[in-house]
């Protein structure tokens, strides 16, 4: 039973898909922290990829994503030379060291360009780096999703697809600026099925203009009828300080804090009840999908594209505003396109900001992925562990944490508080001035 708390739910929070988060990025590492980052990478070390396709056919109101409109082909042709230069220049680099078991395309939407274009650059990736039978993933927008993408999702053998999918209701879609019928959704999982797709995920969302729990219960029902392996379930940041395309967007027509809050507490019972595992705190999963069986082995992780079960420690972000992580760094290119252009087509990385990590930096991350990830973590290694404890007693009064010694555990009805918890793990959050989205 999820009792609200809306004390220990006022503060925003991070997402916490790394460690310091992108908050405490600064300017003073470059190229040359990630040629050394890149340097430490032992010969069979594995590896996953991510490439940053930062265009989408139309612009959803609601998007946090680092994109732009695809209409410009020179563009966006441009665009894709220059991801090309970056896959050489890291293949140079890493001079056959490491093996790449994952490839992760993301956006904006990489459907937005050509489907040859796609073709054209795994065949560099596969060419140009130690590919060994990777996991190969990607983002799509059902709008304008074809047969011939299909072909060549079925070709380079994407075993999984994320679709871009939000709400079912029409009055919600036009009131985000992403209007889809549900044909178009139901007729990309067809296609995906065909072309030998193994995990289909819906990302949804609920804290949207105008939505009432029985337009989140309809969109859920809807997802479930055509039975995606997973579900993402987000609750809409409306940031229009940051994201000025959400200015578009009717603040007054927003639910309230206790109303998201319900909104989440149905889409979990529903999903549940559905015959899904519930995954972290945002994630849904069939009982036999990969992330659910990671789950369940105490193998589940937390990164970039958020729950995992990808055990990689090294993850190589290529194109605008990716970001690579690394046991001692997190960098991240620059989120200009122009800029990357510039610095790419010069020969050099992108890296433009990031964070050297101290050992503090990573004993707290992996404390709060544990945390995340298994519901549990063991405090004793970290600094300030006093001062952890007072700022998670306001937790233990309601009883939604527990003690073992210095081990904190996750107790029944903890789930909408994870990321809370977890921000009182974090001493870069009482200094910072980053306004986050919602707790829940």
């Amino acid at each position: 039973m999820w009792r609200y708390h809306p004390d220990l739910l006022a503060t925003p929070v991070p997402r916490y898909t790394s460690f310091p988060t992108a908050a405490e990025f600064g300017d003073d590492v470059g190229q040359g922290d990630l040629k050394s980052a890149l340097d430490s990478i032992d010969p069979e070390e594995p590896l996953s990829l991510y490439l940053h396709i930062p265009y989408c056919r139309e612009i959803c109101w609601y998007c946090g994503c680092n994109t732009g409109a695809a209409n410009r082909t020179g563009r966006l042709q441009a665009y894709l030379q220059r991801l090309g230069e970056e896959i050489e220049l890291l293949a140079r680099t890493l001079d056959d060291r490491g093996r790449v078991r994952r490839i992760a395309w993301g956006g904006g939407s990489p459907n937005a360009i050509a489907a040859d274009d796609f073709d054209r650059l795994m065949r560099k990736l596969k060419r140009t780096l130690r590919v060994d039978d990777p996991v190969v993933s990607i983002e799509l927008d059902p709008r304008g999703f074809d047969s011939r993408w299909a072909s060549s999702i079925g070709s380079n053998n994407v075993q999984r697809a994320s679709l871009g999918v939000q709400t079912f209701a029409p009055r919600i879609q036009a009131a985000i600026g992403r209007v889809q019928p549900v044909e178009d959704i139901a007729g990309t999982v067809a296609y995906l099925r065909g072309a030998g797709v193994e995990s289909i995920n819906f990302d949804l969302m609920y804290g949207l203009p105008g939505q009432t729990a029985d337009d989140l219960r309809e969109t859920l029902e809807q997802a479930v009828a055509m039975r995606p392996e997973r579900l993402a379930v987000f609750g809409y940041a409306h940031v229009p300080h940051l994201l000025p395309r959400q200015r578009r967007i009717d603040a007054a027509a927003l639910p309230n804090a206790q109303q998201r809050f319900e909104q989440a507490r149905l889409a979990y019972d529903l999903l549940v009840d559905a015959g899904y595992e519930a995954i972290g705190f945002d994630h849904f999963a069939l009982p036999g999908d990969a992330i659910a069986e990671a789950a369940r082995s105490g193998a589940l992780r937390r990164n970039f594209q958020g729950f995992t079960e990808d055990a990689s420690d090294v993850l190589i972000g290529l194109g605008a505003s990716a970001i690579s992580a690394f046991p001692g760094w997190l960098l991240q290119n620059e989120k200009n396109a122009g800029r990357y252009h510039l610095r790419i087509g010069n020969g050099q990385f992108a890296t433009a900001r990031g964070i050297r990590r101290s050992r503090a930096d990573r004993l707290i991350g992996t404390a709060i992925e544990r945390l995340l990830c298994g519901g549990t973590a063991d405090l004793s290694c970290l600094p300030g562990l006093r001062d952890i404890r007072a700022r998670l007693e306001a937790f233990e009064r309601v009883d939604l944490i527990g003690w073992t010694g210095s081990r904190v555990h996750l107790r029944d009805g903890a789930l909408p508080y994870t990321r809370a918890i977890a921000a009182a793990l974090d001493p870069y959050r009482a200094q910072s001035q980053v306004r986050f989205s919602s707790a829940v």
